[in-house]
């Protein structure tokens, strides 16, 4: 039985560590308890009280009240220095005074704007302002700047706390006395020239401090991005001694209706929990969590989300049973592992929402736009309540189609989950450059071969305009989507770099065989010099002539070169003719003298055989591979030419490159695995 504390004083106990799953904490007082690591799936804390203790409030009261004094002093200090402007018969300190006046304006209107953090620049630049018209007060800017930091800091954690002005007051103190310290006595003898006729100026410009640092506290705690940072800091303080669920599992847990003020939550799993209608949530300690932006803080507390936008969200988990998200927006939202039992999403923008194991159940979803959202097997669709969605968020180009289904009428009870049965159980491939039909089946019969217990289907392949491709592959119930696309995705990558080497390694021969052209055509001239002025003997079936030029356009001249023949003619070479090319020019390598040891001719000969039997190539990579076997032999005859080494390797490259895309499992991968290095060795490639 899990244990029962409902209604229990369990003020500053220690649970870390505990495995707790199901207890009842119902109503109980866990003010400064320690859940930190604790399992507490599906435990019940619905109207527990969280936060601090007694003792701890009170101790940091003393401490805001102390800081608060010292504050209260230095913001004086600032007035002080402000007022220097109305002291026209010193011409330093009116100089002074006047910087500082430009200093504290520069540093209002930039906090206001853009942040605290921001005006860490503006202040750099202030501070150079100061350098150059008054050096005595250089650190000037950076102690303006510690004075505001400081008491913004203080405000919020004042909210937390409530002790605002106490606490707002005394950071800002603390910060800024370190640097303001040094000045004290150096400006005492002016201040209380200055202060005789601008005393209420002093306070004046104190009094603006303290109010803009409030203002800046309260502008963190209501959510504002530019000052998040103030608002963190000033919650951890708040948070500490109170009660820890940092790192705990808190899978299922409702919080239903407790107060959590002043509570821990760093890295705790929230899977599912259920912070409905729970009180001063905004003022726990939530870092690492989905609860870190406030939008999403105030709908998991509220359940309301009506007509909000949500685009982009961290939802990952939540728990918004019974929400109002009619109208919302979660375009692009992580709404994976979340539960919407029975909540509205009538009209809810779901584009590109990432629903994979998100319970749907009884949820209503009439309207809703479900365009390339990400669902799968868990997820659950049971009993959803829609008469009709879109599966387009805006209608195709000079229409008002988006694609409603269905077409006409209203879906009838249950159509709604058929509909996406097909969806639930494809895995799809997105290519958004187009896609390699080759890479593509090569990778396709390395990943049926790596889930052999898996049967894959391709069910559909769909155009999406700009490069975008949609590949849909049916797999059974309770397949592992996740294994079968990281398979593919990687297997379709090395297949893809395979075809481009191998594209490589192709125009690279196509190089080497222009450089060895070039450099057989000095010679070639010569032969044609010297032929010139003979005459040319034709022989045909018919006759011998005996002429000096022909316009017998029937003649086919072949020259042979590395990897390949030129077909003077244009005509095509089928693969007989080639293999039969092959088997000439290998037969004109010798024989090995050790019959139990094969040579380069037994070697290639094995190779040719291997090539012309595969069934995995098609008629075109045979013929480029035979090609390639050509080249070998062609180097084979003499093995030590520079040229012919270089050809020999670039024929390497490309049946290397042309066997990369078969199967692991190839007959001819398998044979070119033991015959390439071995002819490799031959020919003394290394």
């Amino acid at each position: 039985m899990p244990p029962n504390y409902s209604g229990q004083n369990l003020r500053g106990r220690s649970f870390k560590g505990q495995n707790l799953t199901g207890a009842n904490f119902s109503k109980a007082d866990i003010r400064g308890a320690n859940f930190s690591n604790a399992i507490l799936k599906g435990a019940d804390f619905t109207g527990a009280k969280a936060g601090l203790q007694k003792r701890w409030v009170i101790g940091l009261l003393i401490v805001s009240c102390l800081l608060s004094a010292i504050s209260g002093f230095l913001s004086i200090f600032i007035g002080v220095l402000v007022a220097f402007i109305f002291d026209f018969q010193n011409t330093k300190n009116f100089v002074t005074g006047i910087v500082f006046l430009v200093m504290v304006a520069v540093f209002f209107i930039v906090t206001s704007r853009k942040g605290l953090t921001t005006d860490l620049a503006a202040f750099a630049f202030a501070f150079a302002f100061v350098f150059v018209f008054a050096k005595v007060f250089a650190v000037a800017g950076a102690f303006a700047f510690a004075v505001s930091v400081s008491g913004a800091f203080a405000f919020a954690f004042a909210g937390a706390r409530a002790v605002a002005g106490a606490v707002s007051v005394a950071v800002a103190g603390a910060v800024a006395g370190a640097v303001a310290g040094a000045r004290v006595g150096a400006v005492a003898g002016d201040f209380a020239r200055v202060f005789a006729f601008a005393g209420a100026f002093v306070f004046a410009v104190s009094g603006v401090f303290l109010v803009f640092s409030a203002y800046i506290g309260w502008r963190s705690l209501a959510g504002d991005e530019k000052d998040a940072w103030v608002r963190s800091f000033a919650l951890a303080f708040a948070a500490t001694g109170g009660t820890s669920f940092r790192n705990a599992d808190l899978t299922d847990v409702d919080f239903t209706g407790a107060s959590l003020k002043n509570t821990d939550f760093r890295k705790a799993n929230l899977t599912r929990t259920r912070f409905y209608e729970a009180k001063k949530l905004d003022f726990a300690r939530v870092d690492d969590t989905i609860l870190t932006k406030l939008a999403v803080l105030k709908l998991l507390v509220t359940g309301n989300g009506r007509g909000k936008s949500y685009a982009d969200a961290n939802l990952k988990g939540a728990n918004l049973i019974g929400a109002d998200l009619k109208e919302a927006n979660l375009k692009n939202a992580d709404i994976s592992e979340a539960t919407f039992q029975g909540a509205c999403l009538e009209w809810v923008n779901l584009t590109l929402t990432q629903a994979v194991n998100t319970n749907f159940t009884s949820a209503k979803m009439t309207g809703a736009c479900v365009e390339a959202w990400n669902i799968e097997s868990t997820t659950k669709l049971d009993n959803v309540d829609c008469r009709f969605v879109y599966l387009l968020e805006y209608p195709k180009p000079e229409t008002d189609d988006r694609e409603r289904r269905p077409s006409s009428g209203d879906f009838q009870p249950g159509e709604f989950t058929k509909l996406f049965e097909e969806v639930l159980n494809t895995v799809d491939l997105i290519f958004r450059n187009g896609i390699d039909w080759k890479a593509f089946v090569n990778a396709f019969q390395n990943v049926q071969n790596q889930n052999e217990d898996t049967e894959l289907a391709l069910q559909s392949i769909e155009n999406k305009g700009d490069g975008v491709v949609v590949v849909k592959v049916g797999v059974p119930d309770g397949a592992d989507k996740q294994k079968i696309h990281s398979d593919f995705t990687q297997n379709y990558q090395l297949a893809l770099q395979a075809v481009e080497e191998k594209y490589k390694a192709q125009l690279q021969a196509k190089d080497e065989q222009i450089i060895i052209y070039c450099q057989q055509s000095g010679d070639m001239k010569e032969i044609i010099s010297l032929l010139a002025s003979k005459p040319i003997n034709v022989y045909n079936n018919q006759e011998n002539q005996n002429m000096t030029n022909s316009n017998d356009a029937s003649r086919k001249i072949n020259i042979g070169s590395v990897g390949g023949d030129f077909n003077a003619s244009g005509q095509a070479l089928n693969l007989g003719e080639i293999s039969g090319t092959v088997t000439n020019t290998i037969n004109e390598l010798p024989k090995s003298d050790e019959p139990e040891k094969p040579g380069i001719k037994e070697l290639l000969t094995q190779l040719q055989t291997a090539i012309e039997a595969d069934t995995n190539l098609g008629e075109e990579d045979k013929a480029e591979a035979l090609e390639q076997v050509k080249a070998l032999a062609e180097a084979g005859k003499n093995p030590q030419e520079g040229a012919m080494q270089k050809a020999a390797k670039t024929a390497m490259k490309i049946l290397k490159g042309t066997i990369s895309g078969l199967p692991s499992a190839a007959t001819l991968v398998e044979e070119c695995g033991k015959l390439l290095p071995l002819i490799s060795g031959f020919l003394g490639l290394g």
